[in-house]
Parts: C-alpha cells; structure tokens; sequence
C-alpha cells in the first residue's frame, strides 16, 4: 500500500481532476454548531480493519468509504486485499476501483473525494466509516490537504538528475540524513515523495517533517471517532506473511502482468507500491527458482516493513485511540466503538 506524494500549495488549485472526482469536488454548508459524527478506522495491513468496519456498518446502519491509496485503482484486487465483492455487497463501500491503473490520483483528489462521501452519506442518515491503513490519506482526510513551497523548476530539474545518475538509493540515504523522521514514514523506492522531500529541504533549509501542516489542528466540520486497530507485532508479522502466500495462491503474479499490459509500469504511485515493486522486478527476472524465493522474501519484508511505518505515524497521531483487536476480539471491539459514538463531547 504505497502513499501519494507531497502535494504543493499550487498544485491544489491546478489540480486537473478524473471526471470521476470532478464530480465529486463539491463544497457543503456544514453546521459548525452541531459537527455530525464520521468514524474513522486506522492500523497497519492485516489488523482486520476490514471485518471490523463491515460489523460496525451493519450496526450501525453505515457504509464504508476506504483509505486505501492503492484500492483506488481498478484491477488492483489482490495485492491491495480489496474487499471482496461479497463484502461489497453486503456493505456499501466508496472511494474503491475508481481509477484506471493508468492514472494518477493523488491526495488532493482522494480529499475531495471521501469528503463529499461522507457529506453525502450524513445527508442520507447513514453512517460514514472511513477505513484504511494509508496514513497519509487519512492524516489530509482529517486536517485538509498540505501546504509547500512551489516546486522549482531549476531545483527539481537537479535533483531528477542526480536521481538518474546515482539512483534512488542515494538520495534516500540523504533524506534518511537530513530528515529520518520523514524518511521513516516512506519507502525508500518512492522516488516522487524523495525527490519532493529534498527539493523542500532545499527551498526551505529545514526538514518536512517540520512543516507546519504536520501539527495543524483538526477540520471541525465533522466530530470524528478515530481507532487505531492493531496486534502484537509477533501474530501481525505471522498474519502479513500468510497473507503474502495467500496472495500468491490467488493469482497475484497474473494480476500483476494484467495490469502492467494496461500501463501499471507508467504510475510511478501504483508501480512503487508494496507488492507490486517486487512482482514487477520478478517479471523482469529470467524467473528462476531463486528469482521466485527472492521475490517472496522481498514481498514479505517489505509488507512488514511497512507495517513498522504504519505503527511509528500513528503514535503521532494523537486523534487514534488504541484498540488491541487479540486482547479485545471484534465483537468486544464493535461495542467500544459504538459506546464512543453513542458519547457526546
């Protein structure tokens, strides 16, 4: 599950939209006075933030609308473990196979989109669950899209160059430098999101972990519950990699040569993302036996990696309660949540 990159100031207003999300770019008089609730599910992959959201939506009378940067796209099923269709058709669920692979949707578009979900949903007296492990997708859902300096020609021109010269390992290692606390928060192949990080670093002589939209208060246009679902690491590390093997069971390796046929390899977003790096490596490979291992040891890693980064953004997070989902099974879990909801503040 790969995150979209920094999005500039400028970029927000010059943002060209998919017809899909243009539609959904809607501005609504909210009432400030009375904020309605909006339930917010995060934790790392394999936490079952899925099954949680599907109980509470029957519940509660709900629909789900998910916070996943990669189940955007459509044909990216396996690899992003995108809700089944019977899932789908037990709950309604938005913001999923909304994109063709070979587009780019990035933060800004996903903001517009979940918020005039939930806008929608509140007016038809259901109630908006946002589910998903994307942090950066829900970090900008709750507090807005974030503001940078204007990309510079000049410096971005640089640094692109530097990039085809010495490679992306290079200048991750400067960005692990000069700003670790971003760097932990991304991936060390997202090219995109590294060359932003550096350019901003340069414009501005200090870390992007110190913008100033890291610490922002929170929209008050909606009273969000917010849970981060999680397991002790030993059993969600174990989970991650039956998973990974379940994935391979299900046909992983053809979804993947499928959508590389629709133009996977040209979004630098979907074509970085976790699993399918790795799978798109192995189909460059003379697919050995030990280009098999390779590739399978890499997917596993990586997945767990990335559940490192999920744990470390959200203890940053101080809008997430908690929830051990082994200590407290789901049903125990459901009826928290709906305690909380049923709370006023």
């Amino acid at each position: 599950m790969g995150n979209s990159g920094i999005v500039e100031k400028n970029d927000i207003a010059r943002t060209i939209f998919s017809p899909v999300v243009e539609e959904q770019k809607v501005r609504f008089d909210v009432d400030k006075e009375q904020p309605q609730k909006v339930i917010v599910i995060g934790g790392p992959t394999c936490c079952g933030k899925t099954k949680l959201a599907i109980m509470l939506a029957k519940t509660l009378g709900g629909e789900v609308i998910s916070a996943d940067s990669m189940q955007i796209y459509q044909g990216m099923d396996i690899g992003t473990a995108k809700p089944s269709n019977e899932q789908q058709a037990a709950v309604p669920h938005h913001m999923i196979d909304i994109c063709p692979v070979s587009q780019l949707f990035n933060v800004v578009d996903y903001y517009y989109g979940a918020r005039h979900c939930c806008q929608t949903l509140l007016a038809q007296n259901r109630v908006p669950i946002v589910v998903g492990g994307a942090c950066f997708y829900l970090h900008v859902f709750l507090y807005g899209p974030p503001e940078g300096p204007p990309s510079v020609p000049e410096i971005r021109k640089t640094l692109e160059k530097e990039l085809s010269d010495y490679g992306v390992e290079a200048l991750y290692e400067r960005l692990q430098e000069l700003d670790p606390d971003y760097a932990e928060t991304i991936t060390s192949h997202d090219k995109h999101k590294i060359v932003r990080a550096l350019e901003i670093i340069n414009l501005t002589k200090g870390p992007v972990s110190g913008l100033s939209w890291y610490e922002r208060e929170r929209s008050v246009d909606y009273d969000f519950r917010c849970w981060f679902i999680h397991r002790p690491k030993e059993a969600l590390y174990r989970c991650i990699e039956e998973r990974c093997e379940q994935m391979l069971q299900e046909g992983f390796i053809e979804e993947v040569e499928a959508l590389e046929k629709e133009g996977l390899r040209g979004n630098t977003s979907a074509a970085q993302s976790i699993g399918y790096r790795q799978a798109l490596t192995y189909l460059e490979s003379e697919r050995t036996s030990e280009d098999y291992d390779d590739f399978v040891k890499s997917f596993k890693q990586e997945s767990r990696r990335y559940a490192k980064r999920q744990f470390t953004w959200f203890r940053k997070e101080t809008l997430f309660r908690w929830l051990d989902i082994e200590l407290h099974d789901f049903e125990i879990a459901v009826d928290m949540i709906l305690n909380d909801y049923e709370q006023k503040r």
